[in-house]
């Protein structure tokens, strides 16, 4: 008996125009509800424990009503418990996204903040103008020449910079709170129709709060000149440097540069296509007035594996997608151009479609609000039960009865728990990949897959035994079926098969981070460390002892044994806990895999 039925499990066959009114109304319900609630606090919780005490407080006139009101006002309460855990869950995976793009770019925005202090103390050298000469209406210049302006070219390596509108405000909140002042502003204020005047008038309104009428350069230096503004860097960042008007940013960057002693301004452009796209746009004798440096951000490629693990893998949430919209996702965002908003974007779509069709989603929002609360796991087959019970009836009546709730709530604590075994197997394996330059999103999709999976089973080479010892590998002829699967799975077990003993030390280190708090893997992972430790002691003997021959032979045979025994470690993982959830019970609750429904609504909003 299924666990729940969902909205696209009871839909009869409709035409097009049908099925977007009644299959796709639950989503554009959320969506509203969602932008009108952006700034509100989550209240599912409190509002599924008071459902008890408000049913049981209506008078007794309304209750002879009938069940008409009854089943209206709980299908009323069920909506809004599908709302506020959207609300819950998104909003947690929106803060867990904004955070590790904030961590990658960490190091970066640390280089940049320590090269404008460097161009500040030079631009201090040029000498400091008088009273006097800041507030006259005309520029101070050193020795009759222009002076150049500092500038960063930071390279986003995005083709459409929408994804680099973030980074950029990121980029200006650090500076700012480094005791810059900074100033934003777009391409479109670089644009013929504004022209000059518009971009300072757009420049004065950044700095100095207010708008400001009167396009004058020299309010800018007389303000700062003021006590509290003098003595820190001015920033000006422009995230899309390639969208300017050549000719408009050219007598822009002329008209500063004349005007560097009472303006130090130390520019920050966007470049999404290559750090030589200025020569592009700008003449030779504006590129003359710029002094300019280059700093690289991390590719979208990265970005995109960066989200995909802390998202998906190390589930911020227990929220889930299934190996079709995993592929879709992933093809949407190489479709894209690599652009990382749009693949959030869809993952949002699909988290949307996911609470408004499947009824007992709305346990993902209770069990996360929890987590936050108590700061440890709520998903104890216990405490499933109880969030079960005190669903709204439309949705309890998914689960027909009580035994039926007893054995999904102890097989969604047993989902979560293999969820995480194959999460890490998965970790483990991107590590070892990444010697092979291996993607993580591409990594992903072979490891959702349920066909892939019972094909690696199905040909597996070694016994069936669960806890087959590591250090039974001593036969250097055997041979593992995973180095003959193919795919990228594949790809990663031979390149284990071959890379130096140093590296493999490395890459153990690395899995024993990671399975650290996971004991099923790491008491196999310390057979490996045991036998690495034993070899390493031998490869130390035999290197002391110059006068013989006969040890190097035996060191590359001892470390062919390690790369073995990696292997093994390997295949325990592929065999024990790489089996994707789709092929368990219950997993329509916390994982989505309607493909069909996704493409459609993408088509319909694209």
């Amino acid at each position: 008996m299924a666990p729940s039925r969902s909205v696209a499990d009871s839909t009869p066959p409709s035409t097009t125009s049908e099925v977007v009114e009644n299959d796709f109304q639950p989503f554009f319900v959320l969506h509203k509800a969602s932008s009108r609630r952006k700034d509100r606090k989550p209240t599912a919780q409190g509002k599924l424990w008071k459902r008890n005490e408000l049913s049981s407080s209506f008078p007794q006139g309304a209750k002879k009503l009938g069940g008409r009101m009854t089943e209206e006002c709980d299908h009323h309460l069920f909506q809004q418990l599908q709302i506020e855990a959207f609300d819950i869950v998104w909003a947690k995976i929106e803060s867990t996204i904004k955070d590790v793009l904030r961590d990658l770019n960490a190091i970066v925005f640390n280089d940049i903040q320590k090269w404008v202090l460097e161009c500040f103390n030079a631009t201090k050298l040029l000498g400091e103008p008088t009273i006097a000469e800041a507030t006259r209406s005309f520029p101070t210049l050193n020795n009759t020449t222009p002076g150049q302006m500092f500038t960063a070219f930071v390279s986003t390596r995005n083709i459409e910079f929408v994804d680099d509108i973030l980074t950029f405000e990121e980029l200006g909140h650090f500076l700012k709170s480094h005791g810059c002042h900074v100033a934003k502003l777009s391409s479109l204020e670089f644009s013929s129709k504004n022209g000059i005047a518009g971009c300072l008038k757009a420049l004065l309104q950044e700095f100095l709060g207010c708008a400001i009428d009167s396009a004058d350069i020299s309010i800018l230096a007389s303000w700062y000149r003021e006590q509290v503004n003098y003595n820190k860097p001015l920033l000006l960042i422009v995230n899309d440097l390639e969208r300017c008007c050549g000719s408009v940013l050219t007598d822009f960057i002329l008209m500063l540069s004349e005007w560097v002693v009472k303006v130090p301004i130390i520019f920050i452009f966007g470049v999404a296509t290559t750090v030589d796209a200025s020569r592009n746009i700008l003449p030779s004798h504006a590129l003359e007035r710029l002094c300019p440096s280059r700093f690289m951000l991390g590719t979208p490629v990265e970005r995109m594996d960066a989200i995909v693990e802390a998202v998906l893998l190390k589930h911020c949430t227990t929220f889930s997608i299934g190996y079709k919209v995993a592929v879709f996702l992933r093809n949407y965002f190489i479709n894209q151009d690599g652009t990382v908003t749009s693949f959030i974007r869809a993952l949002k779509v699909a988290c949307l479609l996911h609470f408004s069709m499947e009824p007992l989603s709305v346990i993902h929002g209770q069990t996360l609000a929890e987590d936050q609360k108590e700061g440890k796991s709520a998903l104890s087959p216990e405490t499933l039960l109880k969030y079960i019970d005190e669903l709204p009836l439309c949705a309890r009546n998914q689960t027909v009865d009580h035994p039926t709730q007893k054995s999904m709530s102890e097989g969604l604590s047993e989902l979560v728990t293999v969820q995480k075994l194959w999460s890490t197997a998965v970790l483990c394996l991107y590590e070892a990949g990444k010697y092979s330059r291996v993607r993580l999103l591409d990594l992903f999709c072979e490891a959702l897959s349920q066909d892939l999976y019972l094909s690696r089973v199905s040909d597996c080479h070694v016994g069936d035994e669960k806890d087959r010892d590591l250090s039974s590998t001593n036969d250097p002829r055997q041979q593992y079926s995973i180095m003959k699967s193919g795919g990228i799975i594949g790809k990663i077990v031979c390149k284990v098969r071959d890379i130096p003993t140093g590296m493999l030390y490395q890459l153990i280190e690395s899995w024993e981070k990671l399975t650290a708090d996971v004991s099923e893997i790491h008491e196999k992972l310390k057979i490996l460390q045991s036998s690495v430790r034993c070899e390493d002691g031998k490869s130390s003997r035999k290197s002391s002892k110059d006068n013989s021959k006969r040890y190097p032979v035996n060191i590359d045979k001892d470390a062919r044994m390690l790369n073995l025994q990696a292997i093994a470690f390997l295949d325990y993982l592929l065999r024990n806990f790489l089996k994707p959830v789709e092929g368990m019970p219950f997993h329509e609750i916390f994982c989505f895999k309607n493909v069909e429904k996704l493409q459609l609504l993408h088509n319909i909003c694209c």
